[in-house]
């Protein structure tokens, strides 16, 4: 079994390494400051900031645009899963750093969802400007009065009328939705109430403008509001939308969820690495630098456990979010179900523990401002809920081995 990276790989993880040091990291305060500042001076922290938009054409010029999409003439620069694994994670160890390659969620899902499933139409009049990143998207299927784990609870209709396709219904948590230059959104909702449980749902291409659809309120995680970005509550009061805007065709909601959410899970546990490691780093830094009781934090035989223990864990979610992306590349999604949803589970969880001793090892001021802990803390708790929550992979991860033993002694 070959553990290297391919040459591209390397090459590509060199100059994004190179990249971060020179213009994220020494941004990261920038960042929220200006966004701080629009909220101040403009009335609207929901603008788009000068600073990631001075990013994005040095990122371009260097050949680190769209890397996340596998596949597809329109972004010959997309590599495989396994590929864009480590420079994903890169990514990962700031929260914005992503959009700066115009590889965040939720664009990067939706555009795969284009690719894979739009038409030609689809495709020329939104993929291709999110693929340039002059425009954004968001993914509309969460819905605030059900279990939305078990999306055929979906209640928003989608009812044809004539040569259109009326919409109805309420949708929360839409990461993006607040950002002017979201344009399209991907809804999920039901056209069938009768037909069989996974065949009443279809997706829709909504266009931001459509009259009806309304965004009313930013929904903050654990008072982060994450603007300009932000994630949201918003209502669709017959919103009409041409037939045509219909994915693949009535009844086939599930089966493009399940396209699109395969990519989009590994994406969040290969980011969640990244930020696994930049907690462990931060940790280490501290510990060294620190003394307690006569000796150094690091010496201390508490915080070496920690260590070690962190170190395990990031190294076991690392090689098994890259056989995922391995699988995914050579048998497909559907094959590395259980791969997927075991990573899914993993990563998130040996984040949140590493971002949890790293903020112990910070003391006060890891619950602060001063350090990125707190908010990517915060950040990464939603990925155990955000694309399925740890007890429906878990469920799904027990039904497959459940029938694979089952099979072996029937």
């Amino acid at each position: 079994m070959d553990f290297d990276y391919s040459p591209r790989t390397k090459e590509l993880q060199a100059r994004l390494l190179a990249f971060m040091e020179q213009h994220i990291y020494p941004n990261e305060k920038a960042f929220h400051e200006e966004v701080e500042r629009n909220g101040r001076d403009k009335g609207n922290r929901w603008i788009p900031t000068e600073l990631i938009e001075r990013l994005k054409p040095l990122a371009r010029e260097q050949g680190l645009w769209n890397l996340f999409l596998p596949r597809s003439s329109r972004a010959p620069e997309g590599l495989s899963n396994l590929d864009y694994a480590p420079l994903c994670e890169i990514m990962g160890r700031v929260p914005w750093a992503a959009e700066v390659f115009n590889c965040s969620a939720p664009d990067t899902g939706n555009m795969e969802t284009l690719e894979r499933y739009g038409t030609e139409q689809h495709k020329q009049r939104w993929l291709e400007p999110l693929l340039r990143g002059d425009i954004r998207s968001a993914f509309a299927m969460t819905e605030p009065a059900v279990a939305s784990s078990d999306a055929t609870n979906i209640e928003t209709r989608i009812e044809r009328d004539g040569d259109d396709y009326v919409i109805n219904g309420r949708k929360w948590w839409i990461s993006g939705a607040s950002d002017p230059r979201c344009q399209v959104y991907i809804t999920m909702g039901k056209t069938d109430f009768n037909a069989p449980r996974h065949m009443q749902q279809s997706m829709i291409l909504v266009p931001a403008d459509a009259p009806g659809l309304k965004v009313l309120r930013p929904l903050p995680v654990f008072g982060y509001d994450d603007a300009p970005h932000g994630h949201c509550e918003m209502v669709f009061e017959n919103v009409r939308v041409p037939a045509s805007n219909i994915l693949l065709g009535e009844g086939r909601g599930f089966e493009i969820a399940q396209g699109r959410l395969g990519p989009g899970r590994i994406h969040h546990c290969m980011r969640a690495i990244g930020v696994a490691e930049r907690a462990l780093e931060l940790m280490v830094q501290r510990l060294a630098s620190r003394v307690a009781f006569g000796k150094r934090l690091a010496d201390q035989g508490v915080w070496r456990e920690r260590i070690a223990e962190s170190r395990i864990r990031i190294d076991t979610a690392r090689l098994l979010t890259l056989k995922a992306a391995y699988m995914m590349d050579t048998v497909g999604n559907k094959v590395a179900q259980s791969e997927i949803a075991m990573i899914k589970v993993l990563a998130p969880n040996v984040a949140q523990q590493v971002l949890d001793w790293a903020i112990q090892a910070h003391g006060a001021a890891g619950v602060s401002d001063d350090f990125p802990l707190a908010y990517q803390w915060a950040g990464n708790r939603t990925l155990r809920l955000a694309d399925g929550p740890d007890e429906v992979h878990r469920n799904a991860i027990a039904k497959l081995e459940i029938a694979r033993f089952s099979s072996t002694t029937s």
